[in-house]
């Protein structure tokens, strides 16, 4: 691992890598023989770098931890996440090529087409990755017994599972979960994990595997349930003009892991999490078009009509003077790592 100077990582990312082309406020799918044009166009590193980006831009000391190859593409890659300032945990494969993820937004969602093969499993990656309060990761069933003892050390452990390919939706590959302080599924991934017929159902059926559950429900906002705590919240989406949907809920769970670095409530850190994300599909580019922390207060002020002005008091009051809220401790917050107690209906 390559270890810049400077603050110590606070927040570990690691999973699979990919460079995104984002094609962003198309009309329509192109049918067999059509060329669109869109002038709205972004690219940058993404998969977990959508995570590491987001964190990053926020003012978190972040680490990234991922396979990449020796191609022109790995390089292109890699310069871009050091110009965000991310620490490299990068293990270099000559055998292997970064996949590329094309998306196209249209229809209020977007498609992606990926070419390439996928990463190595991700355990043998994490064997030197620096311990850290916080971790986000694409979790694979080679790294249960490396959450389980990073947990017992400490650090909050984000999961995400990813999208079930065959569509089966089998819970047993809920079992990776184990260890893990939180786990952050949208609403169809959540219901179809726990054939429940609503995202709050979902949230309180997955609060019984981890501490905390948070289902992303896309322009419906977010439920957030917290069962180490007996709390349950839901927020509403930031009112934005939607332009590229691409990378948004890795975009939230970045934001909301660096968030558990502060003192802010369950709602506070999900508002915030919201409003990360709304900024971002405002705009094209995926990770690439996440906020800065500076950018934050001046967004909301010229963009009066997206939330009532005392929802994001809090952090106004975080970031005045150009305070960081990454810097105050958290420690007076305290959350189980396990054994999450049922919230009753």
């Amino acid at each position: 691992m390559t270890v810049a100077s400077g603050p110590t990582p606070r927040l570990l990312t690691a999973g699979q890598l990919f460079l995104d082309l984002v094609f962003a406020e198309l009309d329509a799918a192109p049918r067999l023989g059509e060329e669109h044009w869109t002038p709205a166009f972004g690219w940058g590193p993404g998969g977990i770098a959508n995570y590491a980006i987001a964190a990053s831009r926020l003012g978190v000391p972040t680490v990234l931890c991922a396979d990449a190859g020796t191609d022109a593409l790995s390089r292109l890659v890699r310069d871009r996440l050091r110009d965000e300032g991310i620490f490299d945990g990068i293990r270099e494969r000559a055998d292997w090529s970064l996949p590329v993820t094309a998306a196209m937004n249209y229809g209020g969602d977007r498609a992606l087409v990926t070419g390439g093969r996928p990463a190595a499993a991700l355990a043998s990656l994490l064997e030197s990755a620096p311990l850290t309060p916080v971790a986000a990761l694409h979790l694979d069933d080679s790294v249960s017994e490396w959450v389980r003892a990073r947990a017992a050390q400490g650090t909050k452990i984000f999961a995400d599972i990813g999208w079930d390919a065959d569509e089966q939706w089998n819970p047993s590959a809920l079992d990776v979960l184990d260890g893990c302080h939180a786990f952050l599924p949208n609403e169809a991934e959540a219901r179809a994990y726990t054939r429940t017929d609503d995202a709050r159902s979902a949230a309180r059926a997955l609060a019984d595997r981890v501490p905390l559950a948070v289902v992303t429900r896309g322009g419906h906002g977010a439920i957030a349930v917290d069962s180490a705590a007996g709390e349950e919240v839901e927020v509403d989406a930031v009112a934005i003009d939607f332009v590229d949907a691409t990378g948004a809920g890795d975009v939230f769970g970045g934001a909301l892991a660096a968030a558990e670095l502060t003192a802010w409530s369950l709602r506070e850190r999900v508002e915030f999490a919201a409003l990360v994300a709304a900024i971002t599909v405002s705009r094209p580019g995926g990770a690439a078009a996440a906020p800065r922390l500076d950018e934050l207060l001046p967004w909301l002020d010229s963009h009066p009509a997206a939330a009532d002005p005392a929802r994001f008091a809090f952090l106004r009051a975080a970031l005045h003077d150009g305070a960081s809220p990454f810097a105050a401790s958290a420690a007076s917050r305290t959350a189980s790592s396990s054994r999450p107690t049922r919230i009753k209906e």
